[in-house]
């Protein structure tokens, strides 16, 4: 006899893989945690994100990979260009009023577009999954790349704040932006990204 076990919804079944013209973006598995840790272990990456520390070792990927199996929203993504890890793209919740974007690639992949059309996907699957009315972002006054980036996903700039860096010890002026749904809609045929479950 057939036990009536609940069938899981195809969001909890399969995490979420979204693609885009060049990239996938997927749930970083613990298969990953040395491309992760090779990647971000680079004082030039910790140094323009708030949370990564330096060196950032395999222990550290570890302990991110893990804490992404219980995030039941599934808006963390390994970026991978051609089946190679390049970077982190994601949704931060721990404010949820706020939900802030936030992404790194490594430094051999940078000044590629990588970052805004792994920005673009996630902002799209974000707005289209969720209901809110904006997301928020940052990028140290110091790094105008990724203050370009967020222009070119349509965020706009609301101000600085100090925010304290692990990397650095210390806290530093960053540029404050803002996306807001209404704005995003208006914009929302920059991409070509799909989505599909793995």
């Amino acid at each position: 006899m057939l036990q009536d076990i609940p069938t899981p919804t195809l969001r909890e079944g399969s995490p979420c893989v979204l693609e885009t013209e060049r990239l996938m973006l997927r749930k970083p598995t613990l298969a990953d945690v040395k491309a992760i840790a090779r990647l971000a272990n680079d004082r030039r990456i910790a140094e323009m994100t708030r949370r990564l520390p330096h060196p950032y070792l395999q222990d550290h990927a570890v302990e991110f990979v893990r804490a992404m199996e219980t995030d039941t929203r599934q808006t963390v993504f390994l970026i991978e260009d051609n089946f190679v890890p390049v970077g982190m793209v994601g949704i931060d919740w721990r404010e949820p009023d706020a939900p802030e974007l936030g992404y790194w690639l490594g430094v051999e992949h940078w000044g590629r577009g990588f970052g805004t059309e792994a920005a673009r996907a996630v902002i799209d699957f974000t707005f289209e999954e969720f209901e809110i009315e904006h997301l928020i972002a940052g990028a140290r006054v110091a790094n105008p790349p990724s203050r370009n980036i967020l222009e070119k996903c349509g965020f706009q700039w609301s101000g600085v704040e100090l925010h304290r860096f692990e990397a650095l010890g210390s806290s530093t002026p960053v540029d404050c932006f803002k996306l807001t749904r209404s704005v995003w809609s208006s914009l929302k045929n920059w991409n070509s990204s799909t989505r599909h479950q793995a």
